[in-house]
C-alpha cells in the first residue's frame, strides 16, 4: 500500500472531477445570477471531492472504466454540497465559516443558501437521469443508482441522521444512537459512493457484497475521524473552529467513548475495511490507500 502515489491519484482525479463539475453547472452570469453565483460558490470552495473519487476507484476496482461514470460520480459532489450548505445554517449547525471560506448563508444570505442547496439536489438527479451525453449506463443501471442516491440522501440516510443528530444536542445518548447518527449523516452518502462506482462499473454479486463492507467501514471511520479532529484538530487546517460540536452539545465518540477507545474504534474500522478488499488486487490499491488517508487526515 506504501509503494502507491495515493496523492498523485487523488490530485489526477480531483482535477477531472473539477472540470466536469465546471460543465454541469449554468454559468454564474446565468440569470437569476444570484442563484448560479451562489451554486458555483459553493461547490468550488476547495472540497476533497472524496465521494466522486470514491466512485471512480470503486468502478477501477471491478475493472470498469472511469471515464464512464463521471458525469454519474459529479453527481454525488452535487448532493453532498447541497447537505454542507443546509448544514451550516443558522437553524441547524449555524456555522459561519466552511473549509475556511464563510458559509454560503454568510455571504448570500439564509433564503439564498436554502435555495442553492435545493439547486444542487435537483440538478444531482438530473445529471443522473441525463443520458445525452458521455457513454450513459443501461436504463435498469440508472433507474438503481437514482434509488441508490435517493435513499442515501432521505429520510432512511443523511436526512434522517440530521434530524436525529438534531433532535439529540444537549442530551445524553448512547452509542448505539450515535451510531446512528453517524452511519446515516455520513456513512450512507459514502457507501452509496462506492456502490455506485460497483453498479456502474459491472461488478459482481461477490465483489459488491466486499466493497460494501469496506464502505460502511470507511464510512464511519470517516466521522469518527472528524469527531476527533473537532477536539485535537487544527483551526486553521479543517477551515472551521474546533471544539464547535462541544459547544454545541453534540454527541461524539470521544465524548462518550473516550479519546482512546474512539481511536481504537478508528484503527478496528480501518482493518475492517483493508480486511474486506482481501479478495482484490493492485487494482484496489486506490481504495486501500483511501481508507488509511480517512483515518490519518490532518483536515
Amino acid at each position: 500500500m506504501d509503494s502507491f502515489d495515493i496523492q498523485t491519484y487523488l490530485q489526477q482525479k480531483k482535477a477531472l472531477v473539477d472540470k466536469t463539475l465546471n460543465t454541469l453547472l449554468p454559468d454564474k452570469e446565468t440569470f437569476p445570477a444570484s442563484l448560479h453565483q451562489a451554486m458555483r460558490y459553493c461547490l468550488f470552495a476547495g472540497g476533497k471531492r472524496l465521494r466522486p473519487i470514491l466512485a471512480l476507484a470503486a468502478a477501477e476496482a471491478v475493472g470498469g472504466k472511469p471515464d464512464r461514470l463521471i458525469r454519474q460520480a459529479c453527481a454525488l459532489e452535487l448532493l453532498h454540497t447541497y447537505t454542507l450548505i443546509h448544514d451550516d445554517l443558522p437553524a441547524m449547525d449555524n456555522d459561519d465559516y466552511r473549509r475556511g471560506c464563510l458559509a454560503t448563508h454568510k455571504v448570500f444570505g439564509e433564503a439564498i443558501a436554502v435555495l442553492t442547496g435545493d439547486a444542487l439536489l435537483t440538478e444531482a438527479f438530473k445529471v443522473l437521469a441525463d443520458h445525452r451525453q458521455g457513454s450513459p449506463p443501461e436504463p435498469a443501471q440508472t433507474l438503481a443508482i437514482i434509488k441508490l442516491i435517493a435513499e442515501a440522501g432521505g429520510s432512511q440516510g443523511v436526512i434522517g441522521g440530521q434530524v436525529v443528530d438534531l433532535e439529540s444536542e444537549g442530551k445524553t445518548i448512547g452509542k448505539d444512537l450515535l451510531e446512528y447518527i453517524h452511519i446515516h449523516k455520513t456513512g450512507k452518502l459514502i457507501t452509496a459512493s462506492v456502490m455506485l462506482g460497483a453498479l456502474l462499473g459491472r461488478a459482481r454479486e461477490k465483489e459488491i457484497d466486499c466493497l460494501e463492507k469496506y464502505a460502511k467501514a470507511v464510512g464511519l471511520a470517516f466521522q469518527i475521524t472528524d469527531d476527533i479532529l473537532d477536539m485535537l484538530g487544527s483551526t486553521k487546517k479543517l477551515g472551521k473552529k474546533v471544539g464547535s460540536d462541544t459547544k454545541k452539545g453534540k454527541a461524539t465518540y470521544p465524548g462518550i467513548l473516550g479519546m482512546d477507545a474512539a481511536k481504537k474504534m478508528q484503527q478496528t474500522l480501518f482493518n475492517q475495511a483493508i480486511q474486506a478488499l482481501q479478495s482484490f488486487g493492485e487494482e484496489a490499491e486506490p481504495l486501500r490507500a483511501i481508507a488509511k488517508i480517512i483515518i490519518e487526515r490532518d483536515k
